[in-house]
């Protein structure tokens, strides 16, 4: 109750699917603002005096808890739509040869790289891994996230993936929020395959794909097809495999070098990642559709780029556009999707309204979850976030701080300062 302003980003009269376009600086604010919840879900939204005159809650009210944001602002749960959770340990060593001028394909070829995590996983205990995955779960709450998509991808054998996907489903048992499990056997070819990747890819598609698929392990198959990591050919064998066993599909493109993505929109994938190299003809293809390019600026940061994701040009052509963490060990170390969100104002010239819009609605699309995430809305879940300031624009403002006062998953207090 008493929000300073409260983010409904309800879309009165706007277009089904995610926002694109003018659409995604749409907020539908309310001034002091209330939300009543029940259940874990939204049963009403308006002002704080229109909730007072409700009959139901005055008759009830002895029974609720009133949590009171007088000068603060609330507004949907973060949907963090990338991540990597499961890993042993910090890539130190990566850290500090890109310091000293090494780029991402110099550090992978002297073993760093995503293949310098694999043992690591592959000999950690699953409730080892899974209770990593819970403090980092924890941590994204801390600042405003409510719903997490989490990625296996750091053990590439079929055990281990499987152990991964394990180890995500225990620590979506034990936190609040939401958790939307991703199959990412295919994020590179590990080493014991070098010279015969169709052998590895083969082991994708007939054996880890059915097996997270048998035992509902996983909602997503994700491939990194880019150089040094999957062809199109491979990727579009694993989609195809994914299809077959009843799984959604989305991949990494264009982090390294530019692919062309429409072989791949057949598909019907969720998103499509990182997007730093697109192609102009893409584009307007890109615009047609749902599939949500996911940015993740963090990546960019971290690894010392001069250029990010152009996001002015896929907005302005009317692409749908979200915001993540990319949380992982080696590029994208961060839990922050306000920090997010300030580099994507920054460095890629998004309005701070559509940053957020990025972070929530059209995270929500991007995991196919905007039916019940993503908007303060009666019926929607109660995903909310209270941040300790006293303008929405003063999210990405203050960067490198955390101004989020209490998070709210599905109803439940998860985080308060």
């Amino acid at each position: 109750m008493n929000a300073a302003q409260l983010l409904t980003l309800q879309a009165a009269g706007a277009k089904p699917g995610p926002r694109r376009g003018p659409a995604l600086k749409e907020l539908a604010i309310i001034k002091d603002g209330a939300v009543l919840c029940l259940g874990g879900k939204i049963v009403s939204v308006g002002t704080t005096k229109d909730a007072l005159r409700d009959p139901w809650l005055k008759r009830n009210r002895r029974n609720v808890t009133e949590i009171d944001c007088a000068g603060k602002v609330v507004l949907p749960g973060f949907v963090d739509s990338h991540t990597h959770p499961v890993f042993a340990s910090p890539r130190l060593v990566d850290f500090e040869k890109r310091i000293e001028g090494a780029c991402y394909e110099e550090i992978a070829a002297a073993g760093g790289g995503i293949r310098s995590s694999l043992e690591g996983v592959r000999q950690t205990p699953k409730n080892v891994l899974a209770a990593k995955v819970v403090t980092a779960l924890e941590e994204m709450a801390s600042h405003g996230t409510t719903t997490v998509e989490a990625k296996s991808g750091y053990g590439l054998t079929l055990e281990s993936e499987l152990k991964s996907l394990e180890a995500i489903r225990e620590a979506a048992s034990r936190w609040p929020g939401t958790v939307i499990a991703t199959l990412l056997g295919a994020h590179v070819v590990p080493k014991e395959f070098q010279g015969c990747s169709q052998k590895y890819v083969e082991i994708v598609c007939k054996e880890m794909i059915p097996r997270a698929a048998k035992r509902k392990l996983a909602q997503f198959v994700d491939v990194f097809c880019d150089k040094g990591a999957f062809t199109p050919k491979e990727t579009k064998q694993i989609f195809a495999a994914a299809e077959k066993y009843g799984l959604s599909v989305r991949a990494h493109m264009g982090q390294l070098s530019e692919t062309l993505l429409e072989p791949f929109l057949r598909f019907n994938p969720a998103s499509f990642d990182h997007m730093d190299h697109v192609n102009e003809d893409d584009i307007p293809q890109l615009a047609k559709r749902d599939t949500v390019a996911t940015l993740v600026p963090g990546a960019n940061y971290f690894l010392g780029l001069k250029n990010y994701p152009d996001a002015r040009r896929l907005i302005d052509a009317g692409v749908p556009v979200a915001l993540a963490t990319d949380y992982n060990p080696g590029t994208s170390p961060t839990i922050s999707i306000p920090m997010a969100m300030s580099l994507a104002c920054t460095h890629m010239k998004m309005s701070p309204a559509e940053a957020v819009a990025a972070a929530t609605i059209n995270g929500a699309w991007a995991l196919r979850v905007a039916d019940r995430k993503g908007s303060i809305e009666p019926g929607k879940d109660a995903d909310l976030v209270v941040f300790d300031v006293e303008d929405y624009r003063e999210i990405p403002y203050w960067f490198g701080a955390n101004h989020c006062a209490m998070t709210v998953p599905n109803g439940v207090v998860a985080s308060r300062e």
